[in-house]
């Protein structure tokens, strides 16, 4: 099932409305309904409205990855996996045309290992 990404920026207005009108609307958002019930039946009391001003600062205070990471099932991670994953495969590539080089003679065993190393540096 295909989820929309929430935004940090809509969750944080969000929890900021709940401070004047009903507090637990950002919980529905960000996909925590049980939390946004709690929310609703406590809305007699100041709780949820103390705590939806906090969550706002909080969800503010987060950079995109940790609130990635806390809302939307690590989305900035997945990517950042997805591009190294890249860049290993066209790593694999380069050494899989240096290695073609070393047998056709083209380059000695010493550039090679030398080319190989400096290759494999730039994934850690």
């Amino acid at each position: 099932m295909l989820t929309k990404r929430k935004s940090r920026s809509v969750a944080a207005v969000l929890a900021f409305s709940g401070t004047l009108t009903i507090s637990g609307l950002h919980k529905f958002y960000l996909g925590q309904p049980l939390w946004g019930v709690l929310y609703v039946l406590l809305s007699w009391t100041p709780i949820p409205k103390v705590a939806s001003a906090i969550e706002g600062v909080w969800y503010l205070a987060q950079d995109e990855e940790a609130f990635d990471r806390n809302f939307n099932l690590g989305k900035s991670a997945a990517r950042n996996s997805q591009r190294m994953s890249n860049q290993v495969g066209a790593i694999a590539e380069a050494l899989r045309e240096l290695d073609a080089l070393r047998q056709d003679g083209l380059i000695s065993e010493y550039e090679f290992e030398q080319k190989r190393r400096q290759l494999l540096d730039q994934i850690s």
